[in-house]
C-alpha cells in the first residue's frame, strides 16, 4: 500500500496535532443528539472500523450497511453512493443525519466552547473559538435542515450570517480534525503483500507467503473469475460505481438509487470540494466536480468496496444483505435473484464456480487480511480511544 494521497482542500491533513483532537472527537459520544452515538459506534476498532451488522444502527436505524474506514483516505469517493469528495466532508454527514449522529453544529460547538480541555485543543490549533456566551446569538440547537418549520432551522434562521459562519466553520474544522485522525486508519502487510515483495526480488521463501490454494484463488481473480475487472490496484478496488444486482435486504425499503442521488447530492453540497469551506477550491477537486455525469445513468451503482482485511468485515454490499464471504462467492457464481436492468455495462456473468474455485478464491480472499489483524486486537495506541 502506498501512502494516502494529499488533501489540499484539508490543510490539516497532515497536521498530528488536528489528528489527536480528531481521534478524541471519533470517540466522544457527546457529539451526537442525545450523547450516545460516537463515530466508533458504527466504526469500531475492533471489528476492522465496522460495526458487524447488515445495517448500520446510530441514533435510529439506517438504509445501509457502515463500511470499514481502513484505507478511507485513498478513496476518490465518500459514501456507497459517492455523495462527498473529501474525508472530511465525509466526517460531517453523519453528524447531522437524524439516523446517524441526530445532533447540529450549534450544539457541537457549544460542547468544544463548554470543555476546557477540547477548546483549548481546538485554539491551539486552529485558533480562538467564537464567543458562544451570548445565548440569543448562539442558541444551545441549530442548524439547516431544509424545512423551515423545524425548531433547528428556526433557530438557525434567527441567528445573523455572520454567526452562523461562525459556527460552521467550528463545525468544518472538526470535520477536518477528524479526517486527519482516519487517516492513520491504514491496513499493514498481508500475506499476499510478502508474495508480491517475494516476487518481485526473487525471495522463494516471501514468495511461500501465499500458500497453494491462496495462488489457485489469485489465478482465478485475475483469470476466469475476473474479479480484477472492478477489484484491482492495491487497495482491490477501482474506487469507482457499478451496479451488482444483489437482492434488497428487505424489499420493503424504500429504493436505494446509489451513485444517480449521490452524483446530484454532491454537487449541491455546501462542503464538496469546490465551496467556500474547502482549502483549495480551484484544485483537483473543481474537475472531479465539475466532470460528475448525468445521474440518470447510474440507478442503483455503488461503490466498489476495498477487499483489503475483507474477511473481517462481514456482512458485505451496500445493506449487507450477503452474511458471509460464501454467500458472496454463492452470488456471483449464480446471480440467483439479481437485477441487472440498471447496469451501465456487460460486467456480470454467473461465474458457475465449483468447490475446489470457490476453496481457492477463499484462500486468496482471505490472504488480503493484515497479519495484525485478529478481531479482538486493540487499536494502536494513536488510534485506541483516548479518553
Amino acid at each position: 500500500m502506498p501512502k494516502p494521497p494529499p488533501d489540499p482542500t484539508n490543510r490539516w491533513a497532515e497536521v498530528p496535532e488536528a489528528a489527536e483532537f480528531g481521534r478524541r472527537l471519533f470517540y466522544d459520544p457527546r457529539f451526537s443528539g442525545a450523547g450516545d452515538v460516537s463515530c466508533a459506534t458504527c466504526h469500531q476498532p475492533d471489528r476492522a472500523w465496522t460495526d458487524g451488522r447488515s445495517l448500520a444502527l446510530g441514533a435510529a436505524q439506517t438504509s445501509r450497511h457502515a463500511p470499514s474506514l481502513h484505507n478511507a483516505a485513498h478513496q476518490r469517493w465518500l459514501f456507497w453512493d459517492g455523495r462527498a469528495d473529501s474525508l472530511w466532508a465525509q466526517a460531517l454527514g453523519p453528524l447531522e443525519d437524524e439516523r446517524e449522529h441526530a445532533g447540529s453544529r450549534l450544539q457541537y460547538a457549544h460542547t468544544i466552547y463548554g470543555d476546557p480541555r477540547l477548546r483549548g485543543n481546538y485554539e491551539r490549533i486552529f485558533g480562538a473559538l467564537p464567543d458562544l456566551s451570548d445565548a440569543a446569538r448562539f442558541p444551545a440547537e441549530g442548524r439547516p435542515v431544509g424545512d423551515p418549520d423545524h425548531p433547528h432551522q428556526r433557530a438557525w434562521d434567527a441567528m445573523r450570517s455572520e454567526d452562523r459562519d461562525a459556527v460552521t466553520e467550528v463545525f468544518v474544522r472538526m470535520g477536518k480534525a477528524i479526517a486527519a485522525f482516519e487517516r492513520r486508519m491504514v491496513t499493514a502487510q498481508a500475506p499476499f503483500d510478502v508474495f508480491v515483495e517475494g516476487v518481485r526480488v526473487g525471495d522463494i521463501e516471501k514468495q511461500a507467503a501465499l500458500e497453494p490454494t491462496a495462488r489457485d484463488g489469485l489465478r482465478l481473480f485475475l483469470g476466469e473469475a475476473r474479479c480484477h475487472l472492478c477489484h484491482d490496484g492495491p487497495l482491490f478496488s477501482d474506487l469507482e460505481f457499478h451496479v451488482t444486482g444483489a437482492p434488497p435486504l428487505d424489499p420493503s425499503l424504500p429504493e436505494d438509487l446509489g451513485r444517480a442521488a449521490g452524483i446530484s447530492a454532491l454537487a449541491e453540497d455546501d462542503f464538496n470540494g469546490t465551496g467556500r469551506w474547502s482549502d483549495d477550491p480551484g484544485g483537483q477537486a473543481r474537475y472531479k466536480v465539475e466532470m460528475l455525469p448525468d445521474p440518470e445513468g447510474w440507478r442503483s451503482a455503488f461503490k466498489t468496496p476495498s477487499l483489503r482485511n475483507v474477511a473481517k468485515t462481514a456482512p458485505y454490499m451496500h445493506q449487507g444483505q450477503l452474511a458471509s464471504l460464501e454467500e458472496v462467492l454463492d452470488f456471483y457464481s449464480t446471480l440467483e435473484g439479481a437485477d441487472l436492468s440498471d447496469a451501465r455495462e456487460q460486467l456480470l456473468e454467473p461465474l458457475d464456480l465449483g468447490e475446489e474455485q470457490r476453496v481457492a478464491l477463499m484462500a486468496f480472499l482471505r490472504s488480503l487480511t493484515d497479519y495484525a489483524l485478529p478481531l479482538d486486537q486493540l487499536p494502536p495506541d494513536d488510534l485506541a480511544d483516548p479518553r
